[in-house]
């Protein structure tokens, strides 16, 4: 038997080969898939500063994260609200302490709305 004939995989075998490797693929793939938006979220969130008031899990200066998704995740039209909120700031909504007004020079409107959806979608952090 020469090393040709030991290289050979047979049509079936490799097949099979590809099948698993495809696979992997698809699972590693579909992992990050679902696992990047949480991360890119709290990125932005930390990129815009928002970390300075809010924490994903618990009350700090302004509300959770998950504590803001939880209020609002069930209401018609909200991420414009909330857009409108975090544009202008205000308070009442939470307590007396205001929130600062937050333009699009320290998040753009894109990923501002990414943000909102993560919050409302509950703030996932793993």
């Amino acid at each position: 038997m020469g090393a040709a004939d030991r290289d050979w995989i047979s049509p079936p075998a490799m097949e099979e080969t590809t099948m698993k490797v495809m696979l992997a693929v698809m699972v590693t793939v579909a992992a990050m898939v679902t696992t990047a938006p949480a991360l890119a979220s709290m990125e932005l969130a930390k990129k815009a500063r928002c970390v300075a008031c809010h924490h994903a899990e618990k009350k700090m200066v302004g509300p959770s994260f998950k504590d803001i998704g939880a209020k609002y995740k069930d209401q018609a039209g909200i991420e414009a609200t909330l857009a409108e909120k975090v544009r202008n700031g205000g308070a009442g909504s939470w307590g007396e302490i205001p929130m600062m007004p937050n333009g699009p020079d320290k998040i753009a409107d894109a990923d501002l709305q990414s943000l909102l959806r993560w919050i409302l979608d509950g703030a996932a952090t793993n």
